[in-house]
């Protein structure tokens, strides 16, 4: 049986408060939705595939969905089956166009609130002979695309945006791409993996110098496929990253992991909620994504890995947490870019814990779906944690004792900042309220009742 992909329905209804509140115990084994990063990379590179790509474990969120309208409609068969995988979950079946086969879409792409989706196709679209109109919800048009369309500008894309740089844009590819190599200015694994897919298209190699290791999903999928690509330490520490373009991917199948970003607020709940002991299955273990649990571990949380195994090419296993008192620690600019989406939840934990902790380099979370580093300082002051903004650098000050909490936090449509505080919520003196919940089920399908199974109290506000 197969179901059409419906559009997002994020926006067509009203707001949606959710609260939280103290409770008992977490306890039992879950599964978290399918990783984000590479559920799109999936849809993607199926879609440019020769032959069928099967993909169990797909993320099933807005965000997921938004990518595959988007690769529908530029000629790629995309269908879901609603009982076809192995173990009687959905199994998502591509039939891709080939390198170079994309068609211009006659509408506009919407991508919601998919930045990562939205970067990424721009790669794809930079170097196709055609010309596609890309926008999205009121958050992603105010996030700056620059950081994209500068590189993909040089294999002859033009980009015609809002000032900044920002959707919605008209997309021009490039009728004959030259290849390049491009230093990628800052540690961005979009950036990288944009340029890589707009080298798909392009005649030669191209090349992508990274200064810090980033998330490396593209590069495995795209071997994975069967591309031609290399990766080599530089000098420096730098990275260098090498396609060879028009190549001919092959069909396959691919197993998503469990998403670590979403597995990180039931684990950090567990870790925060007295006597609490979970199993979380399946989470993807690829060593620029596990900056959390690192800094989990150092702060003293008991948080043991099992099973490790790998499943397409990824790394994965299952984590075994349970409650634990934390201490502050520093943590180093350095591990941003294996964390930059677990910040929100840490700071979360750090609120719980005894001293003072403090996360440097944090300037990218100001260009998320919300500028994250405000909200979650201004959320956990509202909520009686001591908390400061200096520069790029988040202090929270623990106190080994629960908040007050009795908050209402704006979220911004932004999902993590909404689960993060639904996860403080219950461990403060007072429930803790955000006023809107809608934006959750674009990473995380099913948040408050994978939560509610664990024991935790989630409630919609009537």
């Amino acid at each position: 049986m197969s179901q059409t992909i419906s559009p997002s329905a994020q926006q067509e209804a009203g707001p949606l408060p959710l609260r939280s509140r103290r409770g008992g115990a977490l306890a039992g084994t879950v599964r978290v939705p399918g990783d984000k990063s590479i559920s799109h990379r999936s849809l993607m590179l199926g879609g440019l595939a020769v032959g069928r790509t099967e993909v169990t474990g797909l993320l099933e969120g807005e965000d997921v969905v938004a990518t595959a309208k988007a690769m529908t409609a530029m000629g790629a068969k995309v269908e879901r089956i609603a009982d076809g995988a192995p173990d009687g979950g959905p199994l998502w079946r591509i039939d891709g166009v080939g390198v170079g086969g994309l068609m211009e879409p006659a509408d506009v792409l919407d991508m919601g609130n998919a930045g990562t989706g939205a970067r990424l196709l721009m790669g794809l679209l930079a170097t196709h002979d055609l010309t596609a109109v890309m926008t999205g919800d009121g958050s992603l048009r105010k996030r700056p695309m620059k950081r994209v369309t500068e590189p993909l500008s040089l294999f002859g894309a033009r980009f015609m945006g809002r000032s900044g740089a920002r959707l919605p844009m008209a997309i021009q590819g490039g009728a004959e791409p030259v290849p390049i190599t491009y230093r990628v200015p800052m540690a961005s694994a979009q950036v990288k993996s944009a340029v890589l897919l707009a080298g798909l298209n392009t005649p030669g190699k191209t090349t992508v110098i990274e200064p810090t290791p980033t998330r490396d999903h593209t590069e495995r999928m795209l071997r994975h496929f069967g591309a031609d690509l290399r990766v080599e330490d530089g000098d420096g520490g730098e990275t260098v990253i090498t396609l060879v373009g028009q190549p001919e991917l092959i069909g396959g199948s691919i197993v998503v992991p469990a998403d670590p970003s979403s597995a990180a607020f039931p684990l950090v709940a567990a870790v925060l909620v007295p006597d609490s002991h979970i199993t979380l299955t399946g989470v993807g273990m690829n060593p620029q994504r596990i900056g959390l649990i690192e800094t989990l571990r150092e702060m003293g949380a008991d948080i043991l890995i099992r099973s490790p195994r790998e499943e397409a090419g990824e790394p994965v296993a299952d984590l075994e947490v349970r409650a634990a008192p934390l201490t502050g620690i520093e943590v180093p600019a350095s591990r941003a870019p294996s964390m930059i989406d677990e910040y929100p939840i840490l700071a979360v934990a750090a609120s719980m814990a005894r001293g003072e902790t403090r996360m440097h380099g944090l300037g990218e979370l100001r260009v998320k779906e919300s500028d994250r580093l405000t909200a979650m300082a201004e959320g956990l002051a509202a909520c009686g944690v001591s908390v400061e903004v200096d520069g790029d650098t988040l202090i929270v000050h623990g106190k080994s004792e629960p908040p007050m909490g009795g908050a209402t936090v704006p979220v911004n449509l932004d999902h993590r900042i909404g689960m993060s505080f639904l996860v403080l919520g219950l461990i403060t003196e007072e429930p803790v309220t955000i006023d809107d919940g809608r934006a959750i089920d674009t990473s995380f399908p099913g948040f408050a009742a994978l939560m509610a199974s664990l024991g935790a109290t989630v409630d919609y506000v009537r």
